[in-house]
C-alpha cells in the first residue's frame, strides 16, 4: 500500500503513484471465441473459466462472432481462447489471426478448438493437429513433461470427456500430457511456438464435468 504524507506536493505525489503502478504492471487481456451452438456450450462454460482467471489478474472478453478477429479488435488483447465449433475462417480472419500470434501473442485453442477454421492450413499447423475421432470416457491424462513451466505445482484429474483422437499432429509440439489406451499414447496437452507467438492446446474440455474441475 502506498502512503503519502500530507506535506508532499502535487508533482512528487503523482511520481510515486506513476512508480507504483508501473512495479504492478497491469492485467492480461484476452479474447475468448465460443459460439452460438449448445454442443460445447461455450456461453455456459465461460464463467467457469473466466471467473478464477480474473482473480489471477486476467480478464477474458467473450464474443461468438469470428468478425472480432480483425487486426483493430485484436490490438486490445494478449491472447485469443478458442472453444468453438467454426468450420471455415474467411482469409481476411486469418490473416488478422496469424500477424497477432506470429506477431508474439497467445493463442489458446481448447477441445473443440482442434477442429475449427477446418479451410486453413495455417491453423492447423499453428494450433499443432486437428480433431480426428472420439468416443467417449472417465479417465485421467498422465503429466509426461513435468519439468515444464506450465506444469508447475498443477496436478492431474480424474474426469469424463471425449477421447479425442488427433490427425496431421506438427512434429514440432511439446507434449505435456497423453491419454493411454491400451498400448496407444495419444498427445493431449501441449505446447509449441508459432512464429514469436506461443500456443497452448489441450484437447479436454466437452461439458461441465470437466469445466468444473478447478485443476482444468
Amino acid at each position: 500500500m502506498l502512503f503519502i504524507g500530507c506535506a508532499q506536493k502535487r508533482g512528487q505525489v503523482q511520481q510515486r503513484t506513476a512508480s507504483v503502478e508501473s512495479t504492478v504492471g497491469r492485467r492480461i487481456e484476452l479474447l475468448f471465441l465460443g459460439h452460438d451452438s449448445r454442443h460445447h456450450f461455450s456461453e455456459k462454460y465461460f464463467p467457469m473459466l473466466s471467473l478464477p482467471l480474473f482473480q489471477k489478474g486476467i480478464n477474458m472478453t467473450y464474443t461468438s462472432d469470428p468478425n472480432a478477429l480483425n487486426a483493430e479488435n485484436l490490438a486490445q488483447y494478449d491472447g485469443v481462447v478458442i472453444y468453438a465449433n467454426h468450420n471455415t475462417i474467411t482469409p481476411a480472419q486469418e490473416n488478422a489471426l496469424k500477424t497477432f500470434v506470429e506477431g508474439g501473442k497467445a493463442l489458446i485453442p481448447l477441445h473443440a478448438a482442434s477442429f475449427c477454421f477446418q479451410n486453413s492450413d495455417w491453423y492447423i499447423k499453428a494450433v499443432g493437429g486437428q480433431f480426428s475421432s472420439h468416443k467417449y470416457g472417465t479417465f485421467t491424462a498422465p503429466v509426461v513433461k513435468a519439468d515444464h513451466p506450465v506444469m508447475q505445482g498443477w496436478k492431474t484429474f480424474e474426469t469424463w470427456d471425449e477421447t479425442y483422437v488427433h490427425s496431421k499432429l506438427n512434429p514440432d509440439i511439446i507434449v505435456l500430457q497423453e491419454r493411454v489406451e491400451g498400448d496407444h499414447h495419444e498427445p493431449w496437452t501441449w505446447v509449441r511456438t508459432q512464429g514469436k507467438g506461443r500456443v497452448f492446446y489441450t484437447a479436454y474440455g466437452h461439458d461441465e464435468r470437466t469445466w468444473k474441475q478447478s485443476a482444468f
